[in-house]
């Protein structure tokens, strides 16, 4: 046994070891099975597993539960805690809701979905599937497997949910990109009277940026300092990601700088990933250059946040010497992500043979997302040949990717390929792809109102098209010219012209103006969950002019900011 010297008794340290408590437990001849237990799990914390699993083996007692969840718990997030848990049901010892909530942990952090299952299969037979110390626990483990509805499921059967539940639904739903749902089950968590959490504000922060519902972040941000938050981290770092996927980098920075001293690397990535969003590399490569200064050194994600920042800037060969910098001076091996921003930028300059070397040696299998990449870069510069052998890449590795055939659709409609057109539409239909739905949103007084294309389910739909139709009349005389390879269909002009009118982004524009969504000077804000498309670029270019106000579109892959009949993004998108 470890002894301590005197002077570390006297001043309390020698608690702290847990071998020196195992001793005075020996002297004092102990034969309360609590200490024995509470041994066992100080133990397993002060990475003394061997330790934990001997004395287990050598309790004055026959192991009850508890013993038994000590020593799982102090395996939490390895097999050996499920290996330790068969064993236990061999003794036999049945588990409690301590129990099964390690359990359910461990099963998230080693990927066991079949063996999750039959514990929850467990809980329910045993009763214990509706504790909330349990379901608080599911509720992670669901969220980890990207299952929000089984999640759900789990809440609706508690019958008085605590905080912490509510805090773990809201951020199960945000996790799986459940952001209205997830708005709404903070907002049910208020209305319960139960107190929020760190995590409960940082899933509803991070479920109003993947909406950009700058309204949102903004109350979440006064509520945060109401309750209390706004010194923790965390909230700190959800703050500065709203805002930032809200397209407010100016409120991200002045959040970030408030509490500089305290951000850690994860932070300064996040307001960088705002800056790449917006394309402006200045701000991004300013802020990696400052991180030194605060004993920080840049990882993985602060590079990526500078590639992406140089990609949305069109600053394409520059991409290449901070790809190089990244492995000579930092020794940090390129991720799939890191390749595919280098490949899209190779192709994106015409370099398709460089950037096919570079995917085909990687060391690592190249998936969808770099052939799409190589696709993107051959559709904007109308390589139809190359475009159609890229998207045969793609589909080889996802045969129904809805985006390799709409992309190579619209470069063969737009060189009037029209019977390889037909030939795809014919493949998609015997494969049964499902194009995924365009959606585009745009938030009124704290409420997300949706579109879709061609939409006549909002309540002022025949008041939006309204406004459209007089919108679309008013660009057309100041020179707007539809862009016709949007199109995909070898159809009728009226029938063309019909199908642009109402894409979604512009019905949303045009709720916009109707309902006055922003204050007079104030910029309409819109979000696509695709690409937008060329001809609303082009249409919105005008309408800034006609409507003398700005437009700013967060589409899937950046930020637009449309001001006087120009865009930030210089047509590089």
């Amino acid at each position: 046994m470890v002894w301590c010297d005197e002077k570390e008794k006297e001043g309390g340290r020698w608690w702290m070891d847990p071998r020196a408590r195992h001793a005075r437990a020996i002297r004092t001849e102990s034969n309360d099975r609590a200490v024995w237990n509470n041994l066992i799990t100080h133990y397993s914390k002060s990475n003394f597993s061997s330790y934990a699993f001997s004395l287990f083996h050598r309790l004055p007692n026959p192991p009850n539960v508890v013993s038994w969840t000590a020593l799982i718990s102090g395996h939490s997030n390895t097999l050996l805690s499920l290996r330790h848990f068969l064993a236990m049901l061999r003794y036999p010892t049945l588990p409690n809701h301590r129990t099964l909530a390690s359990l359910f942990e461990s099963c998230a952090a080693v990927s066991a979905l079949s063996f999750a299952l039959s514990l929850h299969c467990l809980a329910l037979k045993l009763a214990l599937a509706r504790h909330p110390f349990t379901a608080s626990s599911l509720l992670s483990l669901y969220a980890k497997f990207r299952m929000p509805l089984n999640a759900r499921k789990v809440f609706a059967d508690i019958p008085h949910p605590d905080n912490v539940c509510c805090s773990a639904l809201v951020v199960a739903l945000a996790q799986n990109s459940r952001s209205l749902d997830a708005l709404s089950a903070f907002t049910d968590m208020t209305r319960r009277g139960l107190a929020s959490t760190v995590h409960s504000v940082s899933g509803g922060l991070r479920a109003a940026g993947q909406l950009a519902a700058l309204e949102q972040c903004k109350m979440m941000h006064a509520h945060v300092i109401i309750v209390g938050f706004d010194t923790d981290v965390v909230v700190g770092s959800a703050l500065v990601n709203g805002y930032g996927k809200a397209g407010v980098v100016n409120d991200a920075r002045r959040v970030f700088e408030d509490s500089l001293s305290d951000m850690n690397i994860v932070v300064w990535n996040a307001m960088m990933a705002g800056y790449a969003q917006q394309g402006d590399y200045e701000s991004a490569s300013e802020l990696f250059e400052s991180m030194k200064g605060y004993g920080l050194v840049p990882d993985e994600y602060s590079f990526l946040a500078i590639l992406t920042a140089l990609c949305n800037a069109g600053m394409f060969r520059q991409i290449d010497q901070w790809f190089t910098r990244m492995i000579v001076d930092y020794g940090l091996d390129p991720s799939l992500e890191h390749c595919t921003c280098l490949v899209g930028a190779m192709a994106r300059m015409g370099e398709f043979e460089r950037a096919e070397r570079v995917v085909l040696n990687m060391p690592f299998e190249p998936d969808a997302a770099v052939w799409r990449a190589l696709l993107s870069a051959c559709a904007n510069l109308g390589e139809a040949d190359r475009a159609w052998y890229m998207a045969k890449r793609v589909l080889e590795r996802e045969p129904h990717d809805d985006f390799a055939y709409v992309v190579l659709s619209n470069v063969l409609s737009s060189v009037g390929r029209w019977d390889d057109v037909a030939e795809l539409r014919k493949m998609i239909k015997d494969r049964r792809v499902k194009k995924k739905v365009g959606r585009s949103w745009i938030e009124l007084q704290g409420e997300v109102h949706v579109f879709v294309a061609g939409d006549w389910k909002h309540e002022r739909s025949k008041e939006i098209y309204e406004k459209l139709a007089e919108l679309m009349g008013d660009i057309e005389k100041l020179g707007y010219v539809p862009v016709w390879d949007e199109v995909l269909h070898n159809v009728r002009e009226e029938k063309r012209k019909e199908a642009l009118w109402y894409h979604s982004e512009k019905l949303a524009v045009a709720f916009g103006v109707l309902c006055g969504s922003a204050l007079p000077g104030k910029p309409l804000r819109i979000v696509k969950n695709l690409r937008i498309c060329k001809d609303c670029h082009v249409a919105f270019k005008y309408m800034t002019r006609v409507l003398e106000r700005e437009i700013i579109v967060r589409d899937v892959n950046r930020y637009h900011r449309f001001v006087n009949g120009n865009c930030t993004c210089r047509d590089i998108w």
